[in-house]
């Protein structure tokens, strides 16, 4: 096993009994019979690994949209991957302090959408829509985490179309013309 899974393995056992907050780089290294060495040669710190592991699980929902696959079946594909790791995403969500797992989301899916609209046109988002995009951003960070903390009642289909229901009209104008909604 690759020695970035094998830390975040152990981040994830880690965070069955502790707070991300007071989870120790000690606990992280001992759980998954590393070095600190090994892990500093990795990550900076633990946030970063909970963020290297967010990103592989977002690459993983998120990288067939624009090649055929729609913005709501990306959508999905999130959502079961934190229904699928829940403990891992309760715990990395419910913190607020430095390099975050929100903030870090949210700059994870605006650039991939602004990357995706400069493929996709030519040009890159214009001001009125990298705002509209950046309000986007947040407001589905802030139900993904709702729904995550209050027990993902709805199913994954569901929070996906209210997610594209709540898009801004000028958004989803944009998305049905580069035929990703």
């Amino acid at each position: 096993m690759d020695i970035k899974y094998k830390l975040a393995e152990a981040m994830k056992t880690c965070m069955k009994t502790t707070s991300v907050e007071n989870i120790t780089v000690k606990q992280i290294v001992e759980t998954a019979g590393v070095s600190r060495q090994s892990f500093y040669r990795n990550f900076i710190d633990k946030y970063d690994l909970v963020n290297w592991y967010f990103d592989r699980l977002l690459e993983q929902s998120f990288k067939e949209i624009g090649k055929g696959e729609t913005i709501r079946e990306g959508l999905i594909k999130k959502f079961q991957y934190i229904k699928l790791e829940k403990l891992f995403f309760t715990a990395g969500f419910k913190g607020d302090e430095q390099n975050n797992l929100k903030e870090h989301d949210f700059i994870m899916i605006y650039e991939f959408y602004c990357a995706l609209i400069r493929e996709k046109t030519g040009t890159p988002p214009n001001t009125k829509t990298r705002k509209l995009l950046e309000m986007y951003c947040w407001s589905s960070i802030y139900m993904t985490v709702q729904w995550l903390i209050k027990g993902m009642k709805e199913s994954e289909e569901s929070l996906a179309d209210l997610m594209i229901d709540a898009m801004p009209p000028m958004l989803q104008s944009l998305f049905k013309e580069i035929h990703i909604l």
